[in-house]
């Protein structure tokens, strides 16, 4: 470990805060105290004679640890060690992009590694003990990683969500989890739980990433240290260099390594369904993912990725871990600079959620659709061909899904393979010149010229095969918080359209049956269980739930409908065999009075590919037949109204009674194939949001909130 910089480095003024120096002793520091009415004031300091434990992460501080009588590593033990590695061969180049925060920043790998290395310090200066729970409650940027990874780093374990959820739902996970003290995203933020929050918590203290504490509203009768961002780290780098100055400084402690089995941070599953639940993660299931995500996405040295999800999502996290240990640049977007900044960053990769690409499509597809009448009809006849043209080649490629258990016959695969040769070698020009005239054009407009990575929810299978048709390769994979997150995702090399790829490294999947839990054979249809190093330790103080999901033998039930595809040697998927198939959770079956079983996941996804639906939630447990409750998009029906002289071409209003009966038009047009139809119809005007609880962070609907929104209309529709 290289020495602390000093405090009027470059790194400082990353930050663009003015250097200063701190007093090398924490009780002369002028920090600010909030006025809160809390119950329990945690004092900091208290002078003792028994020495304080330092958890170290053992490759991080290896010079530390080995110069102090413990055993250090010379290999990765936790997460935060990454950062030593990437410093040591990535140094100089630019990790991370942070542009829409005050004040932007920019940060190498040796600042990164720094920056992290003095949050730690500082937190351990402000009273933050080892395997203490700290809450961070914030949104994605570069503050949140050094003060997610300072927290590891320091021995402690971090209790994380994003500054969108309800103040209630905060209160419970701070509570639940037992944290001491909360890190949040700006004043604003603090501003708008505290009156609830600090009512009913007791804290050590407070950090502000972003924003200054004169933006702080103060209540009530007692205090609470509050520090900004740039003052735990300033905090941080003076002690460092007090403890690096004099060998008899670092006698004051007991040293200990942090190890792969301690949990590292708590997740709290966002969950379409009940209450959040403290998913214990532990170094070791981290590092799996760090360590084995390269054979689905082979980032390089300089390959930019684009960031936007939620960072406290397992998803988005273990992502990060894996990218900066790859020497990569991240830059940090929003849902409403998304756009512009696929432009203007011409990103390598995208990670992100299928409602990404649903709206990327979309947004194409609007495109296409207000061309003039020529353009539109070359665009539409190049995808056409195109559509084709893939669909042949991955009929002769084998890449193919199927249940079908018999192998094919020789004979038959033979000529099948011919007849999709031939179609594809007559489309094959029309498609490369789609590519250059159409194509081409959407590329230089979304960037992702190597492979846009989707995960935390279900692909569309038509916009899966849309990005193919254009050339624009998108991976999808499979996961859950519990697993933190993957555990089974599509490689370059075989990129199945429709699965979510083959298990990787050190995973195993099976099916079995929802009632007798019998293992099922490949190409049947079951609940999906998997194992493997990344299965999280146990939900927190809550082991019966545990007990549910995770069996002896260390099998996890995902929840999950799905199937595998048989092997074969011959045919359209012989190339295909043991990719995994998800087709909804089993959770959302919807048991008609019939006796019906209905997954509503397919329906949906075959009405998404209306224009006129923005969003549905197909309905009907218990009834005699299904309904769905539906967001219409606004503008494209206004448009239909217009072209199908419904009202005046003038006209800007359309009755409720006419959407629903375009509505119904669009179900029947796109969901005829399937063998249940939706009956009653709720047109509701207000969209599922993130803000208004009916989606999860990662834009996931939440069946069941939508459903109790509605319940009255819901009965009605049926009376």
């Amino acid at each position: 470990m290289s020495p602390p910089i000093p405090i009027s480095s470059t790194y400082a003024s990353t930050f663009s805060y003015s250097a200063y120096v701190f007093p090398s002793v924490y009780a002369r520091t002028n920090f600010t105290r909030i006025n809160l009415h809390l119950p329990i004031l945690c004092q900091f300091e208290s002078k003792t004679e028994k020495p304080l434990t330092r958890r170290c992460a053992p490759f991080l501080e290896s010079s530390l640890l080995s110069g102090n009588g413990v055993v250090a590593s010379e290999e990765w033990k936790t997460v935060p060690d990454i950062w030593r590695s990437s410093a040591e061969k990535y140094g100089d180049k630019i990790a991370l992009v942070d542009p829409y925060h005050d004040p932007p920043s920019t940060m190498t790998y040796k600042q990164l590694e720094d920056a992290i290395l003095d949050f730690a310090e500082g937190l351990r200066v402000i009273g933050v003990r080892p395997y203490e729970k700290l809450a961070l409650f914030a949104d994605n940027s570069c503050r949140w990683l050094v003060a997610d990874q300072g927290m590891m780093a320091c021995g402690a374990i971090n209790v994380v969500r994003g500054s969108r959820s309800s103040t209630e739902e905060l209160l419970q996970i701070y509570n639940h989890s037992e944290s001491v003290a909360l890190a949040v995203d700006n004043p604003e933020m603090f501003n708008r739980i505290a009156k609830l929050f600090c009512s009913k918590n007791s804290m050590k203290f407070i950090i502000l990433l972003w924003g200054e504490k004169s933006g702080l509203v103060s209540e009530g009768e007692k205090e609470v240290p509050v520090y900004t961002f740039m003052e735990v780290i300033h905090l941080g780098q003076e002690s460092r260099r007090v403890l690096f100055d004099s060998l008899d400084n670092r006698k004051h402690y007991l040293y200990e390594a942090i190890k792969s089995d301690d949990i590292a941070t708590l997740v709290y599953t966002s969950g379409t369904t009940g209450n959040p639940k403290g998913v214990m993660l532990t170094h070791q299931n981290l590092l799996h993912q760090i360590k084995n995500l390269g054979d689905i996405v082979p980032a390089e040295v300089g390959d930019r990725f684009l960031s936007m999800l939620p960072s406290w999502h397992a998803y988005e996290r273990a992502s990060e871990y894996f990218i900066f240990s790859c020497g990569v640049e991240q830059v940090y977007t929003t849902v409403r600079k998304l756009k512009d900044d696929l432009r203007r960053y011409q990103p390598h990769y995208l990670i992100s959620v299928p409602l990404v690409y649903e709206t990327l499509y979309s947004g194409i597809q609007k495109q296409i659709s207000t061309s003039s009448l020529v353009r539109k009809l070359v665009a539409l006849t190049f995808l056409r061909a195109s559509l084709r043209y893939m669909e042949c080649r991955r009929i002769y490629e084998g890449k193919c899904l199927t249940k079908d258990q018999k192998t094919p016959s020789y004979l038959l695969s033979t000529l099948d393979w011919l007849w999709a040769r031939i179609i594809a070698t007559i489309l094959l020009p029309v498609h490369l010149l789609a590519k250059k005239l159409v194509y081409s054009k959407i590329h230089s407009a979304i960037g992702i010229s190597k492979a846009g990575i989707s995960g935390g929810g279900s692909l569309s299978s038509h916009v899966d095969r849309f990005f193919e048709a254009i050339g624009v390769t998108v991976q999808n994979g499979y996961g859950l918080t519990e697993t933190s997150p993957v555990v089974a995702a599509r490689r370059l090399s075989c990129n199945i359209i429709g699965s979510v790829g083959h298990p990787i490294k050190h995973t195993e999947f099976k099916i079995v049956d929802s009632e007798t839990d019998e293992v099922l054979p490949p190409g049947s249809k079951g609940i999906l269980k998997v194992r493997g190093p990344q299965l999280m330790k146990g939900y927190y103080k809550n082991p019966s739930a545990t007990n549910q999901v995770l069996d002896r033998d260390g099998w996890l039930n995902t929840g999950d409908i799905g199937w595998i595809v048989p092997h074969h040697s011959t045919g359209r998927s012989r190339n295909s065999n043991g990719v995994i198939v998800v087709d909804g959770r089993a959770k959302d079956t919807i048991v008609l009075s019939t006796g019906e079983n209905v997954e509503p996941g397919e329906i949906e996804e075959a009405a998404m590919r209306s224009s006129l639906i923005h969003q549905i939630v197909v309905i009907g447990q218990d009834k005699r037949r299904l309904g769905a409750v539906i967001v219409p998009n606004n503008e494209e029906v206004l448009k239909a109204a217009r072209e199908s002289s419904i009202i005046d071409p003038n006209s800007s209003d359309v009755s409720q009674e006419n959407v629903t009966s375009l509505i119904y038009k669009e179900l029947w047009t796109w969901t005829s194939e399937s063998p249940f139809q939706i009956g009653p119809v709720l047109v509701v005007n207000d969209p599922f949001t993130i803000d208004n609880g009916l989606m999860t962070p990662t834009m996931k609907i939440r069946r069941d909130k939508v459903v109790a929104k509605y319940r009255d209309q819901i009965e009605n529709l049926y009376k």
